[in-house]
């Protein structure tokens, strides 16, 4: 699986500004931006990007999944400390 196979399974499902994935071939670390994460919990976050990969988790693509959202005035903030994925 590429990153953007990654990408456009989140994307399909979910409307984001901004959305960065790192692939290794069994780990995948995303960052997702869009405001409208603001409003969620923190579960319902993770949730919400995590649900599109489920059925590649399921079938053992991915192993592990890192999530890290922002809403986009958060993701300015964090650019400028050059966060890694």
């Amino acid at each position: 699986m590429e990153v953007r196979d990654i990408e456009k399974l989140i994307t399909d499902a979910v409307e984001l500004d901004e959305i960065h994935v790192a692939f290794d071939g069994s780990q995948c670390k995303v960052i997702a931006v869009a405001d409208f994460l603001g409003e969620l919990s923190r579960v319902k976050k993770q949730q919400t990007i995590y649900g599109p990969l489920a059925q590649v988790i399921n079938e053992g693509v991915i192993h592990a999944v890192s999530i890290k959202t922002f809403t986009t005035a958060d993701w300015q903030r964090e650019k400028m400390f050059n966060l890694p994925l």
